[in-house]
């Protein structure tokens, strides 16, 4: 159990380079995640739906927030900064970024709705029908 804990609590695993492509792979998400912010923007601008611009108030924001704590988590891993490269919180950087894209999806799925025009009716034998006289 002991290294059980070790494992993920041991403030300065090591281990990681520039070079090693799981590094390169994490600092193109984070940087992605931080361009997300961006593209987010943009697109909410454009948006003509008020409901759609309501819900997606939040993404960009928590885009780029969880894109700048990646990118800290990745660099003092490899840095070598103790106590920030901890494989625990990793673990807490993923779940609470699967947690939050959960949550948005599902807030989504439930209050997403669009106002579809009524047209009224007519019917064809209306013409035909007779009419109140004036």
């Amino acid at each position: 159990m002991t290294q059980f804990f070790s494992y993920w609590f041991w403030p300065n695993p090591g281990n990681w380079h520039y070079t090693d492509p799981k590094v390169q792979a994490l600092l193109i998400g984070c940087v992605a995640l931080m361009l997300g912010y961006f593209i987010l923007r943009y697109w909410r601008s454009k948006a003509h739906n008020p409901i759609t611009r309501n819900l997606s108030a939040s993404w960009a924001t928590s885009s780029m927030t969880f894109g700048i704590i990646g990118l800290i988590l990745a660099v003092s891993r490899v840095e070598t900064i103790q106590f920030m490269s901890m494989r625990v919180l990793w673990l807490v950087w993923v779940l609470a970024l699967l947690g939050y894209v959960a949550f948005q999806f599902i807030k989504f799925r439930r209050k997403h709705y669009v106002v579809v025009k009524k047209q009224p009716f007519r019917d064809a034998r209306e013409k035909y029908l007779p009419r109140k006289k004036r």
